[in-house]
């Protein structure tokens, strides 16, 4: 069975969308998913199943939405999209914390960098349904501006790697 990485949008962060990964996990467990394993606190799940990835994030999304009161948004990516996504880094010399992965639900469109405010130096590179930010001076300070990050969730390129990494584990078991 395929290995999909979710990807939560708005889960502990900022004291919005509180959910214990270990709840995330029963809940992947109960509406099929199997192999379950999470990753840090910022709701990131792998898992093994059949299903497509958009019907995984749809199942996902609706089961989180039932719990949560509202559904949170689900990216999922397959271990090879995102080996090639940390590949694919346009930003090769930003420290891996410093540059941030921003998933989209689809395929960014053509006029995303339209209305972009980068006023601290940021570097916006958009390839395909993923939105990379070098942040200079970090994310936490910066004032950047792009509506199309609303519907994202983000993680660092290190974290990128590492759920790569870990999916990469669970193929190889």
């Amino acid at each position: 069975m395929p290995v999909h990485i979710a990807l939560l949008r708005a889960v502990n962060v900022g004291g919005t969308g509180r959910l214990t990964m270990s709840d995330l996990k029963a809940l992947c467990e109960k509406v099929g998913f199997s192999d379950v394993k999470t990753y840090i606190q910022s709701g990131n799940v792998l898992f093994r199943s059949e299903h497509s990835a958009g019907d995984a994030a749809r199942i996902l999304d609706e089961a989180l939405g039932k719990v949560m009161g509202k559904a949170p948004g689900v990216m999922v990516r397959s271990r090879n999209q995102l080996k090639k996504i940390a590949e694919n880094n346009p930003f090769p010399d930003a420290k891996p914390n410093y540059l941030m992965v921003n998933f989209l639900p689809e395929e960014a469109p053509k006029d995303v960098l339209d209305k972009l405010v980068a006023p601290d130096g940021e570097e916006v590179h958009v390839a395909g349904g993923e939105i990379y930010v070098h942040y200079p001076n970090g994310s936490g300070r910066s004032k950047l501006k792009l509506p199309a990050l609303k519907q994202a969730t983000s993680r660092n390129l290190n974290t990128v790697r590492k759920l790569a990494e870990l999916a990469a584990e669970m193929e190889d078991d």
